[in-house]
């Protein structure tokens, strides 16, 4: 295991998140290309589908993007989704976490579909690198379950 790096970031209503804020408590920090493509938005509305039951493991969502404060909010009302969409849109924070590649969609720069598993202490229990949009969710409320019991 070894320590998130910690960042602060708006979310779609211009407040403010930190790493930090959330000690105590996990974490589920994903990374995602675009607000409102398909595979993004398959993905967030499983987050959102799964709220529930997430939060009932005491687990904060945060999803990350380049895109604006005003991309998330319009991607967050269209899908009505119940946890913060962060903007990175310098993506020091996506940077810190690996999850920008120089040569991504069509050889241009963009970032990676990944999600960090972070445990109550700060620490990175379980990093996702090959996510597949529609099973994720599913996926890690398993891995926390394993996590957790």
């Amino acid at each position: 295991m070894k320590p998130a790096p910690n960042f602060t970031l708006p979310d779609q209503d211009n407040t403010s998140h930190s790493l930090a804020d959330y000690r105590g408590r996990w974490v589920v920090l994903y990374f995602y290309p675009k607000d409102d493509t398909p595979g993004c938005t398959v993905e967030a509305c499983r987050f959102r589908d799964g709220f529930s039951a997430f939060a009932k493991r005491g687990v904060q969502v945060l999803g990350v993007s380049k895109d604006s404060i005003a991309s998330h909010k319009k991607f967050a009302d269209k899908f009505q989704l119940n946890f913060p969409l962060l903007s990175d849109e310098t993506a020091e924070t996506i940077k810190a976490y690996g999850a920008w590649t120089e040569r991504g969609f069509m050889g241009r720069p963009g970032i990676l579909r990944k999600t960090y598993l972070i445990n109550p202490e700060g620490q990175i229990v379980k990093e996702y690198l090959k996510v597949k949009p529609e099973l994720h969710a599913d996926e890690i409320l398993r891995d926390l379950d394993s996590y957790t019991s």
